[in-house]
């Protein structure tokens, strides 16, 4: 099934690509998740729509994106969560926990879909997570994760 990308989706492109993908991958993933519509003729002017959009919004150059990478790796993070007596998390630190904990740390506003949690975060501690911030640029935050 041809699909036009709203959203970056890791490993299948950047919004505004036109792909071909598998019809399942498509129908019960992509399209409810609002990642990408349908391509028809239509549909095909609304990808310069997308990729004007997308660069306003991006990171335009490798130079801007190391200095963001800068001030995301001299944050410190403390996210205040609630935890049992074990240490153990009720639930998981989020990709928008922690990109509202970035944000209230003094750190630069930080998309959501950008964050790359290598694993579940469902303990107390220090953690590290991957920030995507250009495609050749990633930024290594770290993550105090403490009982609310």
């Amino acid at each position: 099934m041809k699909i036009i990308l709203t959203h970056e989706v890791s490993g299948l492109g950047a919004a505004g690509d036109v792909v071909d993908v598998k019809d399942g991958y498509a129908r019960n993933y992509l399209i409810p998740r609002n990642f990408a519509i349908r391509w028809t003729k239509g549909g095909e002017k609304d990808v310069e729509q997308i990729r004007r959009a997308r660069k306003i919004h991006e990171i335009q150059t490798i130079e801007q994106a190391n200095s963001v990478k800068a001030q995301l790796e001299g944050v410190k993070v403390r996210l205040a969560v609630r935890s049992g007596d074990a240490g153990r998390l009720f639930g998981s630190v989020t990709p928008a926990d922690i990109a509202s904990a970035i944000k209230a740390a003094g750190g630069p506003e930080v998309d959501k879909r950008r964050i790359e949690l290598g694993s579940a975060i469902k303990t107390l501690g220090a953690h590290v997570t991957s920030v995507r911030l250009h495609p050749e640029v990633a930024a290594k935050v770290n993550i105090e994760v403490v009982a609310a």
